[in-house]
């Protein structure tokens, strides 16, 4: 079929019905204050005359823009590239070439859910500016979205049989939410209440209110009680408020491994997600392991693949998590699974300790970061005459020192690298202790990197870069030594040059 026989397809219309419906939720939101305030200061018909006129021609406005943009918006697939014909003032046309397509990600909140309908994002996984590296179609019917998904990801061979890898390779266990609230997220969202709330009620001119009432509250208690009062509704709150995040994010979690050699996440309650990875841009894995979930045995596991990229800043980074926080033997199953191996590379080697001047590192860095706020706070109950000020620097060296010299020992035992078959291993961390297998095919260049510090203790930092993932993932504070040999053993000839000037040096030293 020629390109002038492939005609031209339109979004679906219900997009003017979906923006006319989010538009008026909006109007609602700020309108609902706008009649408080002017009902105030006049009457509430006065108020709802002023304000429903001026919603309904808010709504009217965006209705009438959004038919525009949909009679205005053109897609076609055709048999070498999929074009996207769009802009009302200025008109855009765009072409990917259906060889570089990586991902089709369909996403649908509540509303479009309603109407059966998804946004479509169609990208290639290069990092260029300004979104050109995707399209987006927004939206169309359910139907034609996973048509698409289909067609543009299916790289299997006419008459090929589906490989005996294919199928369902993990779903959502209820008992996994028990992890959610055990992260920095939960105090976060509890102190995130205590604004909302705050912020509400000065919508409606009751926050001074509010916060007399609070204080009449806690003034009758102890003043130590009182806080501990207001720490423990914040954590309660922020746990409610976590694992209700984990359960509209994660909800109704699957990982399928598709004929073709594509890897499918589908996910969400309210805003249903279906990411799909190509496993030829797969390069490894990586288990992260926050230290919450790791005090309770649980970990997820993160793609390190090609063209997993940021299309805007404000994006998240969410789309290359294969598994959420599980039992760490199921993350280390799906890793597995995942990478057609019979055991993942992170659990299949014991890694090297490294050397004991990493530890003092380590020790160092934890009591600067504990010493920093003590000084503060004494530099200004000095300057400022504050005894408050003063008690609470001593306080908190006491209770920071401790805690500091426990996570530096415990970053410290948590460093270690290793060969796992065609994989390096590498893990670091302590708050957040990250294991990652990297295929060694995937390494294209190794760096080091040495600190004056480092020098002096005989240590250095390599970092293994690569097209996928993050860029480059690091060994730290290995022996000199031991991390040449590491790199040239996980990947020959890249340090082969460096070994051989190191060994000749070596020798001429000992003439």
């Amino acid at each position: 079929m020629t390109t002038t026989e492939v005609g031209w397809q339109q979004l679906d219309r219900r997009t003017v019905v979906v923006t006319a419906l989010t538009t008026a939720g909006v109007c609602v939101g700020g309108g609902v204050p706008a009649v408080y305030w002017i009902g105030r200061a006049t009457s509430l018909w006065i108020a709802l005359a002023i304000v429903l006129p001026g919603a309904a021609l808010v709504i009217a406005i965006a209705a009438l823009a959004d038919l525009l943009r949909w009679h205005k918006t053109r897609y076609r697939v055709l048999a070498d590239r999929v074009q996207l014909n769009k802009g009302i003032v200025f008109r855009t046309r765009r072409s990917l070439a259906r060889e570089r397509i990586r991902s089709v990600d369909l996403t649908a909140g509540p509303l479009l859910r309603v109407f059966r309908l998804v946004n479509v994002k169609i990208g290639t996984g290069e990092q260029t500016g300004a979104g050109q590296s995707s399209l987006s179609l927004y939206p169309v019917a359910r139907a034609e979205a996973e048509r698409l998904r289909r067609e543009l990801l299916d790289r299997t061979p006419a008459g090929a049989l589906g490989d005996a890898g294919d199928g369902r390779l993990a779903t959502l266990d209820p008992q996994w939410i028990r992890y959610a609230p055990m992260s920095f997220v939960t105090p976060t969202l509890g102190a995130a209440a205590f604004g909302l709330v705050l912020q509400v009620a000065d919508w409606f001119g009751m926050q001074d209110g509010v916060v007399m009432w609070t204080f009449n509250r806690m003034r009758e208690l102890p003043l130590v009680v009182a806080i501990l009062v207001l720490v423990v509704i914040g954590l309660v709150i922020g746990l409610v408020a976590a694992s209700a995040l984990f359960v509209e994010m994660w909800w109704q979690y699957r990982l399928d491994r598709e004929p073709g050699g594509t890897l499918r996440v589908r996910r969400g309650l309210l805003t249903a997600r279906s990411i799909s990875l190509e496993e030829r841009r797969l390069r490894g894995v990586e288990l992260v392991e926050p230290l919450g979930n790791r005090l309770l045995g649980a970990a997820r596991v993160d793609a390190v693949a090609t063209g997993l990229v940021k299309q805007s800043e404000n994006e998240s980074t969410d789309h290359k998590t294969l598994l959420p926080a599980a039992p760490r033997t199921e993350a280390d199953r799906v890793a597995a699974a995942v990478l057609r191996e019979p055991v993942s590379p992170t659990a299949a080697v014991v890694l090297r300790a490294h050397p004991v001047a990493a530890r003092g590192r380590r020790i160092r860095w934890g009591l600067a970061g504990a010493a920093a706020p003590a000084l503060v706070l004494l530099l200004l109950g000095w300057l400022l005459s504050v005894e408050v000020l003063l008690h609470l620097a001593w306080l908190s060296a006491v209770v920071l020192v401790p805690i500091a010299v426990a996570l530096a020992l415990d970053a410290y035992r948590n460093l270690g690298h290793g060969i796992a078959g065609e994989y390096l291993v590498a893990r670091s961390g302590s708050v957040r202790r990250g294991t990652v297998a990297l295929q060694r095919r995937g390494v294209i260049g190794w760096t080091a990197r040495q600190s004056i510090f480092q020098r002096r203790k005989g240590l250095l930092t390599l970092t293994a870069t690569t097209a996928a993932g993050s860029g480059g993932y690091s060994v730290h504070d290995v022996g000199e030594s031991q991390g040449l040999a590491f790199a040239e053993a996980a990947v020959p000839d890249l340090f082969g040059p460096f070994l051989d000037r190191a060994a000749d040096e070596s020798d001429s030293s000992r003439v």
